[in-house]
């Protein structure tokens, strides 16, 4: 299924602004084409993305305080 930018935006919190950086940076899932002016993204995709920036907060908080969460 296909989502909007309006709805990635809200999806992750990000403004239209900052998720068209990350496109440009490649930090962010690649866009699907559905006209001139228009595109959307892979809901899966968009997802898996956040997922992935949770898992590294995980990650980033464990390697800071230098011990593992109980």
């Amino acid at each position: 299924m296909l989502v909007s930018v309006k709805a990635a935006c809200a999806l992750t919190s990000l403004s239209r602004t900052m998720l068209n950086r990350y496109r440009a940076e490649g930090r962010f899932p690649a866009a699907v084409p559905l006209g001139d002016r228009r595109v959307a993204f892979v809901r899966q995709e968009v997802n898996q993305w956040i997922a992935d920036r949770i898992a590294a907060r995980g990650a980033n908080d464990n390697s800071k305080s230098g011990t593992q969460a109980a």
